[in-house]
């Protein structure tokens, strides 16, 4: 790889970060030969394999609605827990935590 191959695949390697889906382009271009480009467009490939894994796992922790709900559910919980210790420790009290808190992690 010199400079020159750099400066000159720059745009083939910026395309597919910006679309994935256009991961192919340096590939059917002139960067076809610039191993920058191939290179890149290794990374934009492996980036929208990535993506689109992780919009099916999105789309089936959103059709389990009953799983959807508990994991908001307890998101929810443990942010009233937080604002409530919160509030505890500026009135200056200790209370522990409800079923974690007689746990010791930091002497």
């Amino acid at each position: 790889m010199t400079d020159s191959d750099v400066e000159k695949n720059k745009l083939m390697a910026i395309i597919g970060y910006i679309f994935p889906i256009l991961f192919f382009v340096p590939l059917v271009t002139d960067g076809k030969d610039s191993p920058f480009a191939k290179f890149h467009a290794n990374q934009q490939l492996i980036l929208l394999i990535c993506w689109v894994a992780w919009s099916v796992v999105i789309s089936v922790m959103i059709s389990i609605i009953h799983l959807y709900l508990i994991f908001r559910l307890l998101n929810l919980a443990l942010f009233v827990v937080g604002v409530l210790w919160a509030i505890s420790a500026s009135r200056g009290e200790m209370k522990p935590l409800p079923v974690v808190g007689g746990f010791t992690l930091i002497k």
